[in-house]
């Protein structure tokens, strides 16, 4: 990938879109891709963290094993997104494994290019708090989301969050049906109940991985 693609999906990072190029450019320098194939594992639980990851393209998810050997997915990872930034200065290793979940191509930032990078200018690290900030921001969302909202609200905010009012609100599942319920805190069987239920209502149509909403107002209300 060219230094110059590398800076332009650096600078649209909540850490980095409104820090000048020069900045830009120090950083690029310094990250490595990684080429990964569906199912490769990027990290595991207990490993440490030695810098931060960026999807290009492809999908990851965050997960962990419970006791009784269940998975539990915590967050999905796409296009653009980052993750494991909060954990480069804690020195403490990883509590989640990440796993890619189709072919997929990141950027690793390693840790001593951002603690360059805020040596050199003050407002790297205004601007890294105000990402991690957002990620907070995110994860209280989804507490409340798993304590407050019944099952049927769960999978409606998902496919909403999805929708694209501009164009055919089509949303295509690029990931299993477990992985989903997993991420929403439900069984696969609750899922596919909750996905009938809104077809039988004429809220959505399924045509094998695509789900089409064919009334946003009346999904919103709906459950």
């Amino acid at each position: 990938m060219s230094k110059i693609r590398t800076s332009e999906i650096l600078s649209k990072l909540p850490l980095f879109n409104e820090m000048g190029p020069d900045n830009i450019e120090y950083i690029a320098k310094s990250v490595q891709e990684i080429h990964a194939e569906k199912g490769q594992v990027l990290f595991r639980a207990g490993e440490m963290a030695l810098g931060f990851h960026v999807v290009v393209f492809g999908q990851v998810k965050l997960a962990f094993t419970s006791a009784k050997g269940v998975e539990k997915v915590v967050q999905l990872f796409g296009a653009g997104q980052s993750f494991g930034e909060a954990l480069m200065f804690l020195e403490k290793p990883y509590p989640l494994s990440a796993i890619t979940l189709s072919d997929s191509l990141l950027l690793h930032i390693p840790k001593s290019a951002v603690e360059n990078g805020i040596s050199q200018d003050k407002q790297f690290a205004h601007k890294m708090l105000a990402g991690l900030s957002m990620r907070l921001h995110g994860l209280i969302h989804d507490v409340e989301a798993y304590s407050l909202r019944s099952s049927a609200q769960r999978v409606i905010g998902y496919l909403l969050q999805h929708e694209d009012l501009d164009t055919a609100p089509t949303l295509h599942l690029s990931v299993s049906k477990n992985v989903i319920a997993s991420r929403l805190n439900i069984t696969p069987e609750t899922l596919s109940r909750i996905l009938h239920d809104l077809v039988s209502a004429n809220l959505i149509r399924v045509e094998g991985k695509d789900v089409t909403i064919l009334n946003v107002e009346k999904l919103r209300a709906y459950g």
